[in-house]
């Protein structure tokens, strides 16, 4: 039985610890089941994969309406966390989760939590989400942020264009937050 995990820190952040079956043909898992997050009634509606060299720093991205499930299924990345939800006992708390296809694990992300990671090594991420791509509801803070302070391992990451011109947390006004 695949064994879920709430983070700690932030509310609603969970892990999934796949279970694993091998023999000499290779591996199975299963790696989502709906019943896992029932707190969220959700349809996933796409799919998106995502190939980073080494030292792409992707993020920090946060949605109103949209829930994340990564797995990464080649290489190793650091995931950082921050919790954006007004309402939640851990607003602003920030937490990194280290991921990797080595020990497969899917990382479930709700509404309000920003999001982003850095490419350990080369790495593909899959992730499925429960609402079409359309830019609206796509919003972002800068990496570096001052005030959440997280943890990257890296001074000088290869960042998008968008990624580099995320504000801070503090140039967001407040109604623009989840």
């Amino acid at each position: 039985m695949t064994e879920i995990s709430e983070s700690s820190i932030i509310p609603g952040v969970k892990l999934a610890k796949f279970r694993i079956f091998s023999d000499a043909r290779g591996q199975f898992m299963e790696t989502f089941r709906k019943d896992w997050f029932p707190e969220r009634s959700w349809e996933i509606v796409q799919s998106n994969r995502s190939e980073s060299a080494a030292g792409v720093l992707r993020g920090l991205h946060f949605h109103h309406r949209q829930v994340d499930y990564w797995q990464v299924v080649n290489g190793s990345i650091r995931v950082a966390l921050a919790d954006l939800r007004r309402q939640s006992p851990a607003y602003g708390q920030i937490e990194t989760i280290d991921l990797d296809a080595a020990n497969p694990r899917g990382l479930f992300i709700p509404v309000g939590v920003a999001h982003g990671f850095l490419a350990r090594t080369a790495a593909t991420l899959l992730y499925l989400v429960d609402n079409y791509y359309d830019g609206s509801d796509e919003h972002g803070i800068a990496w570096n942020d001052p005030d959440l302070a997280i943890p990257w391992g890296i001074e000088t990451p290869i960042l998008s264009d968008r990624d580099r011109a995320n504000p801070p947390l503090r140039a967001i006004a407040p109604q623009q937050l989840p």
